[in-house]
């Protein structure tokens, strides 16, 4: 009984490029690399849109489910994985319109295409990683659950969603790169509006990142999980 469908997928960062383009781009006149802000700061909201999403759904799935885990046995590592997967289809339709919008601003595709799989599942890998650690956390510790917005908001300004990269002294670049959406927000600019060369130095800082968030917090999840029957 949607009313807007499918429109639930893109209207979140739609909307914020209108913001952010009369606040950040005509207002700040902040710097978007030679190209109109709308479609700079909408390439950037396509995937922290997916990864805010993800990982506030992620955090507080054990939380949202907690009758079926004490009633039901099942594998729970699928349950803050379930949102990470579900939110694919929202990000492919945000990415369906960014392709329109591509076109209608002129910009053509590259061969660097080929490496957006590797820059989405990237993002994949850090949002389930987050999301592990988060939901498990917030199963013993409720505030995590009520914090998690005001965290995510903070993380989309600690990210070049608004800014470019390019604008942060050379010497922060691989401290910058700690936060692995740096470098898929980045890479996303440079594959499909050719802003800047790939920033490699972000992407691979971020790889190791998000592998090691991803291996921790699988492993921190199986341990806490005897715990999640009885205090959930």
């Amino acid at each position: 009984q949607s009313v807007l469908g499918i429109g639930w997928a893109v209207d979140q960062p739609l909307f914020s490029m209108f913001v952010f383009t009369i606040v950040f781009g005509n207002l700040a006149k902040i710097d978007s690399n030679g190209v109109p802000y709308a479609i700079f700061s909408f390439t950037a909201l396509v995937p922290w849109t997916y990864f805010s999403g993800s990982l506030a759904a992620s955090s507080g799935s054990l939380l949202s489910a907690s009758s079926m885990i004490t009633k039901v046995y099942f594998p729970r590592i699928i349950i803050p994985l379930v949102p990470v997967i579900s939110k694919l289809i929202d990000f492919f339709i945000a990415l369906i319109l960014l392709a329109v919008m591509m076109v209608y601003f002129g910009f053509k595709p590259s061969i660097e295409m080929i490496y957006l799989p590797f820059l989405i599942f990237l993002m994949i890998l850090t949002a389930s990683g987050l999301g592990m650690w988060f939901t498990a956390l917030s199963i013993q510790y409720r505030d995590i659950n009520h914090g998690m917005g005001f965290f995510v908001q903070l993380l989309m300004y600690a990210a070049p969603v608004v800014y470019p990269a390019s604008s942060l002294p050379e010497s922060y670049r691989i401290l910058y790169g700690i936060f692995p959406m740096a470098g898929v927000i980045e890479g996303f600019r440079s594959i499909l509006l050719q802003t800047n060369p790939i920033p490699w130095d972000l992407i691979l800082t971020g790889i190791i990142v998000s592998i090691v968030l991803f291996i921790t917090g699988l492993f921190y999840f199986r341990r806490m999980e005897k715990y999640f029957a009885d205090v959930a």
